[in-house]
């Protein structure tokens, strides 16, 4: 038996059938009544030609997430499918790795869900209706298929608001939620229900150990929460100073260093914008420089705020580098374009009167992958840069 089904426009009907799994309300022309959320339904053109099928959004502005074009039953046996396909992949690509992202999303083909491992333990967000509705489930599957000890659910980010869901946090499996996780040598504590985001910062983990390949002399991480990038640079600079107004955060930043032995790791509470203002002004020079800070716009209505403050902190940057200096300057704003902010480097070159070298255009990690043909996905910047 079919599910109901859902028609939509031909221009939205185009970019499903090439691959697009977002279709927002307004490309919805009939859809059956009484539609709950998260119900399976067959999406249709408006010549009744079949498309995909998809789950049904009540409150979204995003009314279904395209997850097969097959016309076949979206149930628990291909979810759970997508899932192992998913968590072996990451396995292959890390083999030595305890912490990872096992589903990203649209990526794997299970848009708005998300799942992070923790040294055995998992976060896991969910930002689409459908998943919302399957929590249990999906958790269950995701044990199952990873032998995770405890799932907690990190479903208070502003990702939420866009897809009228309620914020919230809480445990989905077991009881105990603190991790201990390696990136490369260096060893790290998280608390998967109180950090932030789903605990830590995987998409950079890659970046994190690239930098500390690159460090020497004198470095400074400002946004550094949990010493992600300064931990890295510590390894092989003389001295590092990393900063964050989370006074949380530099705390664990400075517990990361001592497990680790790295006393030449000095933390500091400090408004990281504030911070970069004042050592410019003292002419404080550095040897490397990280940047990498929290999202500054996460809707379409923020990005000129954004790259007044991208801008700013970049340009200060540039100003703290020493001649041959490296500057690793990243944007997790997806509505900052890769190209809006490259054009953000190049004017705090041309302001702060200094030419910079590309040496590598980065992003998230390989287990952050894109999917092609939805930009969306593509939203972490990495640039590494050298003052020659």
């Amino acid at each position: 038996m079919h599910p109901p089904t859902v028609t939509v426009s031909q221009k939205r009907a185009a970019r499903a059938r090439a691959g697009h799994p977002w279709i927002f309300r307004g490309d919805v022309t009939q859809a059956p009544p009484g539609l709950i959320s998260g119900a399976e339904v067959r999406i249709a053109d408006e010549r009744a030609n079949f498309i995909a099928r998809g789950f049904w959004a009540v409150k979204s502005p995003i009314a279904l997430r395209v997850l097969s074009r097959a016309d076949s039953a979206l149930d628990e046996e291909l979810l759970a499918a997508r899932m192992r396909r998913a968590f072996e992949r990451r396995k292959a690509m890390f083999p030595q790795a305890d912490a990872f992202r096992v589903i990203h999303g649209e990526a794997d083909l299970l848009p708005g869900y998300f799942a992070d491992l923790y040294g055995g333990i998992a976060a896991v967000q969910h930002l689409s209706e459908w998943a919302e509705a399957r929590r249990e489930e999906l958790a269950r599957m995701l044990v199952e298929i990873t032998s995770a000890r405890a799932v907690v659910a990190r479903d208070d980010g502003s990702a939420r608001d866009f897809e009228q869901l309620p914020r919230r946090a809480g445990p989905l499996f077991g009881a105990d939620f603190r991790a201990g996780y390696h990136e490369g040598d260096v060893a790290l504590e998280v608390d998967l229900l109180a950090d932030h985001k789903t605990g830590g910062y995987l998409d950079q983990r890659e970046n994190h150990l690239r930098a500390g390949e690159l460090a020497r002399g004198l470095a400074l991480d400002a946004f550094c929460y949990h010493g992600g990038f300064a931990l890295q640079l510590a390894r092989k600079a003389t001295h590092v100073l990393a900063i964050d107004q989370d006074a949380a955060a530099v705390q664990r930043t400075r517990a990361n260093a001592e497990k680790n032995g790295l006393s030449n790791v000095e933390a500091r509470a400090q408004n990281a914008v504030e911070a970069l203002r004042a050592l410019d002004q003292e002419g404080r020079k550095f040897d490397t420089i990280v940047l990498d800070p929290p999202a500054f716009a996460k809707r379409k209505e923020g990005v000129e705020g954004a790259l007044r403050a991208y801008r700013e902190i970049n340009y200060r940057a540039v100003r703290l580098l020493a001649p041959g200096g490296l500057l690793v300057t990243c944007s997790c704003s997806g509505r900052v374009t890769q190209d809006l902010f490259g054009e953000v480097v190049a004017w705090a070159a041309q302001e702060a009167k200094r030419p910079l070298q590309l040496l590598e255009r980065r992003g998230a990690g390989r287990d952050h992958p894109p999917l092609v043909g939805v930009p969306e996905t593509e939203y972490l910047k990495a640039f590494f840069l050298l003052a020659p």
